[in-house]
């Protein structure tokens, strides 16, 4: 499952990335263009997120890995896209690991080695631990599209208050100073998320209560309006994920889709 969450991470954030480079990276800087790049050479897949990023030190290109999972590897993968991102595209890479699991993060962040003067490897890079990341912190900011991230949050509080913790999530993604639409939006990625910590049960009963606090108009003409641009939304996610290599079984779990619905996209 965890892996499945991995490579789905760039599909859930793309709108986030100024959000992510602000508050996580604290970087200042002047313009953005993301950059495609797959390392097929190395792991054959897409990275997470890769941006060109024109700051008051130059070019860099910002990369941003999401992981749910402990990875022993995780060095190695993130020096292999390093050079594959200089080789490329002749920038300096900064290079985040954005990690989002469950337990407590454990992987290295570094590489080095000394065989002699001339024969030396000294590699760093950052990893960032959600789970460290205070929910009350977040919710002094108006990083909105972050709130999606509240559910993997101040893991201490978290595994102390449990699904008291995930309805103060609700809560505040409710009480966003955002149109209707948005605020659906982070709701939802926000219950994907959770089930990485939480759950399946403890997320369907919490965000169950999300569709009652959002019905701010009973008209049947905006609940039409706001079924068929639910509906709407669930199918281009269903898309992307199977674009992804996503089974249909989880994919109908993430989305809340048919598997008949499903299938009829692959077409």
């Amino acid at each position: 499952m965890s892996q499945k969450y991995d490579i789905t991470m760039k599909n859930i954030f793309s709108d986030m990335a100024d959000d992510i480079m602000s508050y996580f990276l604290g970087l200042q800087y002047e313009k953005i263009d993301e950059l495609n790049i797959e390392f097929a050479r190395v792991e054959r897949r897409d990275s997470d997120m890769i941006f060109k990023c024109t700051t008051d030190k130059g070019n860099v290109a910002v990369h941003i890995e999401f992981q749910s999972e402990n990875d022993g590897k995780m060095p190695y993968r993130m020096l292999r896209y390093s050079l594959e991102i200089m080789e490329k595209h002749s920038l300096l890479p900064y290079q985040i690991v954005i990690y989002i699991g469950k337990d407590n993060a454990n992987m290295k962040n570094s590489l080095n080695y000394n065989f002699g003067e001339q024969n030396t490897l000294d590699y760093k890079y950052r990893i960032i631990n959600v789970g460290d990341i205070k929910y009350t912190d977040v919710l002094k900011t108006n990083y909105y599209d972050l709130y999606s991230l509240l559910p993997l949050m101040d893991q201490n509080r978290r595994k102390e208050e449990g699904e008291k913790y995930l309805e103060r999530c609700v809560e505040a993604i409710k009480d966003i100073p955002l149109d209707i639409n948005k605020k659906k939006d982070i709701a939802f990625k926000a219950e994907i998320l959770s089930g990485i910590v939480f759950k399946k049960e403890v997320i369907e009963k919490v965000f169950s209560e999300v569709v009652k606090m959002f019905r701010i108009e009973e008209s049947e003409t905006y609940k039409m309006i706001i079924e068929k641009g639910a509906k709407e939304e669930k199918i281009a996610i269903a898309k992307k994920l199977l674009k992804e290599g996503m089974d249909i079984d989880r994919i109908a779990e993430i989305t809340e889709l048919s598997k008949e619905e499903i299938k009829k996209l692959m077409n």
